[in-house]
């Protein structure tokens, strides 16, 4: 399994402003749990930093983490959004897999992350 320790951040350089950072990677790899076969996805990551970016050489090691783990398009495109939310706490973010068609079917996973509640009503 990806360990979220590989991921690192550093400060926003505008935390007052929101702006909006993407990240797509065109390589990403799994494996089907059903069939062994490899899956390929392109993941695109879009959110508004808080306090903190994700540093994105530590987001390409950790993408690459998956290659070899035997996991479902919706399991990991929501294991990604957790860790990268629980990493930053930003104000928003999505996670979108777009897996590469197999038998003539694609699939597009889109997950998105919410502030905790008791973020939200400004008690930390």
């Amino acid at each position: 399994m990806a360990d979220p320790k590989i991921l690192e951040c550093f400060p926003n350089p505008a935390p007052g402003r929101d702006y909006v950072i993407e990240h797509t990677h065109h390589e990403f790899t799994s494996v089907c749990p059903m069939t062994g076969h490899p899956d390929f996805a392109t993941l695109t990551v879009r959110y508004v930093a808080d306090r903190s970016c994700v540093e994105l050489k530590s987001l390409k090691l950790y993408f690459h983490a998956y290659r070899n783990e035997g996991i479902f398009f919706e399991a990991v495109t929501n294991r990604i959004c957790d860790h990268l939310g629980a990493l930053l706490h930003p104000r928003s973010l999505s996670v979108t897999s777009a897996w590469k068609g197999r038998g003539g079917v694609t699939s597009v996973i889109t997950a998105e992350w919410k502030v905790p509640a008791r973020r939200r009503s400004g008690r930390r």
